[in-house]
């Protein structure tokens, strides 16, 4: 994982295993999170508000949409856009409504040519290296402040606190940038509402400032932040269980290097 060097510990894992440490837990995580993942895109791209007192609202709540979607759609929906998503494809929320990873892309190929593919390009930039860099910093800290809290008879084992220290600093991260990645999500879908008219109303950005204009006077300051909790929780599992299977991949191929030596 760019940023953080197990090496620093102790270990003597090669820029090898540092890298299939990262790919393999980056594997693992995408996978656990992806249901967690499509309902925080529902909920940012939803126009009305996310509550049980607004009868156009299609979801309101985690667990409602969670059902909803089980109810409406199969198990199998909650892993919809999962191959672009490890791909790290940037379309990722407009394959959500449709049947497959080959069917967005012709469609969208089609429809509006290959810049298609790189809506929401600029809030991505934007937000990418604060949240990488404030990610890395947060976990870095609440190591330090976990080492100085608890006491040594009393703390627990390193890979616990590897969870805790990297739930806490998803969230941080995720929460100061959050609203970039909301208007990301609102450009990436541009040009497919007929598709998305069953979830609500739809609109029309002209790019990042109008989005900005149009969600500010709709929907208020409250709805850069629409999607906020399934978000920090994805973010708080996302995080941790990266540095959670990191840490125990980096930890396993030094045990090997121990065995042999």
């Amino acid at each position: 994982m760019v940023g953080y060097d197990p090496k620093e510990d102790g270990r003597s894992n090669s820029k090898f295993e540092v890298a299939v440490a990262g790919s393999v837990s980056g594997l693992i995580t995408r996978a656990l999170i992806s249901p967690l993942d499509v309902i925080k895109i529902r909920f940012q791209l939803q126009i009305e508000r996310l509550s049980r007192s607004d009868p156009n609202a299609k979801y309101y709540g985690i667990l409602q949409a969670g059902r909803q979607i089980l109810q409406e759609e199969g198990p199998t929906a909650f892993w919809k856009g999962h191959i672009p998503a490890q791909l790290l494809s940037i379309g990722y929320g407009a394959v959500q409504v449709y049947k497959t990873l080959q069917d967005a892309v012709v469609t969208m190929y089609r429809t509006e040519g290959p810049l298609v593919f790189y809506k929401g390009l600029t809030p991505t930039l934007i937000a990418i290296f604060p949240y990488a860099g404030l990610q890395f910093s947060c976990y870095s800290s609440l190591k330090h402040v976990y080492e100085w809290v608890m006491p040594a008879d009393r703390k627990h084992s390193e890979n616990l606190k590897n969870l805790l220290c990297g739930c806490g600093a998803g969230v941080i991260s995720k929460t100061l940038t959050y609203p970039l990645d909301l208007f990301k999500k609102r450009l990436q879908v541009g040009g497919f509402e007929q598709a998305r008219a069953t979830f609500g109303q739809v609109r029309r950005y002209r790019g990042l400032l109008d989005c900005t204009k149009q969600i500010l006077q709709e929907e208020g300051a409250q709805g850069f932040f629409k999607g906020l909790s399934p978000s920090l929780l994805k973010a708080a599992l996302s995080t941790g269980l990266v540095f959670f299977w990191y840490e125990l991949v980096c930890n396993f191929f030094h045990c090997l290097k121990r065995t042999d030596s």
